[in-house]
């Protein structure tokens, strides 16, 4: 019998095992091959709440939705953190944390889709850049739009510019629940994906 409520305990401790996470780097295939893999791990390993601290000044449109649609549909349930920069293409995987915090000194950074063709491109190719470009803007801003609540004044930067947010302007916005640090308890293991 006390058998049995020791094992009733230790399956009961098991569920709803947390796990603490740093990811760094650009958003390219290879931090999408290594999400893919910690994760994976994670799953083996029954963790049902991982806590990610995201640092990142962006990267590959593509390679940002791909993560924001893994993480958002994963049976892991991640918690987003930003304890320096969360920039560009990162903002959308950020997105993907079913609850977002950042520390108090923490940035986020908000721009359209641009790109850099080629010295020499014709009138044809340059148009399918463009496309392309508007294709990119449509899907992370129908993500966005989700989460986001843009005030007039910075969906006018947005628009045109870099738009900068603190800590408190992504509280005010929807981009995260409230100022809050990524910080492990004491004997934590942690892991840099």
């Amino acid at each position: 019998m006390q058998q049995e409520r020791d094992d009733a305990r230790g399956e009961a401790r098991n569920e709803g095992r947390e796990a603490w996470f740093t990811l760094s780097g650009d958003v390219n295939d290879s931090m999408v091959r290594r999400v893919f893999d910690a994760t994976a791990q994670m799953m083996s390993e029954g963790i049902t709440t991982a806590h990610l601290l995201l640092h990142s000044h962006g990267g590959y449109i593509s390679d940002g939705i791909c993560l924001y649609n893994f993480l958002s549909a994963s049976p892991v349930r991640f918690v987003m953190y930003n304890a320096g920069v969360v920039a560009s293409i990162a903002v959308t995987v950020f997105l993907a944390g079913r609850e977002r915090y950042a520390s108090e000194t923490a940035r986020f950074m908000l721009h359209r889709s641009h790109a850099s063709p080629p010295s020499g491109i014709g009138a044809e190719e340059l148009q399918i850049v463009v496309e392309g470009l508007r294709a990119d803007d449509a899907r992370t801003e129908s993500i966005m739009r989700r989460f986001l609540r843009l005030s007039p004044e910075q969906l006018a930067v947005h628009r045109h510019d870099d738009l900068h947010l603190t800590a408190r302007d992504a509280v005010g916005v929807g981009l995260i629940q409230e100022v809050r640090d990524f910080s492990p308890a004491a004997g934590a293991r942690l892991v840099n994906i």
